[in-house]
C-alpha cells in the first residue's frame, strides 16, 4: 500500500529506490514545490519505508504497512521517527522545538534502523531555530535522514540549503487532480475539472476550493465590486467576518483569506483576457456579466495594476502581515480604481 497513495510523483519514488539500492541515500533532503501537491505525504511514506522492519534487505524501498515499525509510524509513536511542524498558534518554528528535535537525534536509535525526521513548514524556520538545527545538519548521527518540506529554496537559509539535496516536486496533471476530487466528495465532474484548473495542480488546494461557502462569498464579493460605487469598507468587513468563520486559529483564517484572494485573482485574469480580446476561462459560467463589467470599466492597464496589488497582498499573507490590514488595503485599492473608472 505504501506508495499507492502517491499520484504524479512516481519518478521520485523510483529515484529514491535507486538511491537506496546503490547506497547513495543522502542524510538531508529539502522537498520544494507548490503547497498541497503531496510533498508531506511523500515525506511520510519515505520515512515509513526507511524505518520499515518488514522490508527485506536489499528489497524495494516500500513499507509493508503491517510490521510494528510501520504501525508505530502511522500512529506517530515510533521512537525513531520525528514529525516536526510549526505550532498552530505560531507564525514560526520556535527554537525550543528544534532543540527538542536535535536532542532526540543525539540519542541512539531505539529500534536499530536509524532515525528519520520530517520537518514540515520549513519555510517558517526563523534564524535562531535554523541555526540551532544547522549543527545537527552539519554533523548528522549515523543512519539519520532529515526531510525538510517547504515551497522554495530561497525561503531557507543558504547554509541549510547547501547541506540538503533539493527535490523539486511539480504540480500534478489536471486529470490526477480531477480523479482525486471525485474520490473525495466532489460529485460533479465539470465542477471538479474547474477546481483542478484553479488549483494549479494542487489536490490540497483543489479540495479547499471546493468549499461551497467560499463560492457564496466570492459571488457576494463580485456583486459588491461591480456596483456603480463599491463600498470597500463594507466589503472588507464582510471578508473579515468570512475568514473568522474558519475558526479562531490564525492559520485557518489565513488559509481562507488566501483562497478568496486566489479566486479574486482568477476573476481579474478573466477580465484582463476580455480587455485584450481573448476568451476568459471563467471559474463559473455565471461570472461572465461581472467579469465583462470589470473589464469594460478598468481596461487592461488598470487591471494589470490591480493584479500586482493582489500579488502584493498574497506576499503579505505569506509573511504574516496583520490579516485585517491586508484585506482592507486590497479592497480599498480595488474600490478606488473602480470608482475612478
Amino acid at each position: 500500500m505504501s506508495w499507492q497513495r502517491m499520484r504524479g510523483h512516481e519518478h521520485w519514488v523510483e529515484a529514491f529506490n535507486h538511491a537506496v539500492a546503490r547506497g547513495r541515500l543522502a542524510h538531508a533532503y529539502l522537498f520544494v514545490g507548490p503547497s498541497g501537491i503531496g510533498k508531506r505525504l511523500f515525506a511520510g511514506e519515505l520515512a515509513k519505508a526507511l524505518l520499515c522492519e518488514g522490508r527485506p534487505a536489499g528489497g524495494k524501498l516500500e513499507a509493508c504497512d503491517t510490521c510494528p515499525a510501520c504501525i508505530l509510524v502511522d500512529a506517530g509513536t515510533h521512537p525513531d521517527f520525528f514529525a516536526v511542524a510549526k505550532p498552530e498558534e505560531s507564525n514560526e518554528i520556535p527554537i525550543d522545538t528544534m532543540r527538542e528535535l536535535c536532542a532526540g537525534f543525539a540519542m541512539k536509535s531505539a529500534r536499530g534502523k536509524g532515525k528519520v525526521a520530517v520537518l514540515d513548514d520549513a519555510d517558517d524556520l526563523n534564524d535562531a531555530s535554523a541555526n540551532c538545527f544547522l549543527k545537527t545538519l552539519e554533523e548528522p548521527p549515523p543512519r539519520s535522514v532529515f526531510i525538510l518540506v517547504g515551497t522554495r529554496p530561497d525561503r531557507q537559509l543558504a547554509t541549510v540549503v547547501s547541506r540538503c539535496q533539493v527535490v523539486r516536486f511539480a504540480p500534478l496533471p489536471e486529470t490526477d487532480v480531477v480523479d482525486f476530487l471525485l474520490k473525495n466528495g466532489v460529485e460533479d465532474k465539470t465542477h471538479a475539472t474547474r477546481l483542478a484548473r484553479l488549483s494549479g495542480g494542487s489536490p490540497g488546494q483543489a479540495l479547499a476550493l471546493a468549499d461551497a461557502e467560499l463560492w457564496k462569498f466570492r459571488r457576494l464579493l463580485l456583486e459588491g465590486l461591480t456596483k456603480p460605487r463599491p463600498d470597500s469598507v463594507v466589503l472588507a468587513k464582510s471578508w473579515t467576518e468570512f475568514v473568522e468563520e474558519a475558526g479562531k486559529e490564525t492559520a485557518s483564517q489565513r488559509r481562507r483569506a488566501g483562497l478568496v484572494l486566489r479566486l479574486l485573482i482568477e476573476c481579474l485574469d478573466d477580465a484582463l483576457a476580455l480587455a485584450l480580446g481573448k476568451s476568459p476561462r471563467l471559474a463559473d459560467p455565471d461570472d461572465l456579466a461581472s467579469v465583462q463589467a470589470i473589464s469594460q470599466r478598468l481596461g487592461s492597464d488598470r487591471i494589470l495594476g490591480l493584479l500586482d496589488r493582489c500579488l502584493e497582498a498574497e506576499f503579505h499573507l505569506d509573511r504574516y502581515v496583520q490579516l485585517v490590514l491586508v484585506q482592507e488595503g486590497l479592497l480599498d485599492a480595488l474600490g478606488q480604481e473602480l470608482v475612478r473608472a
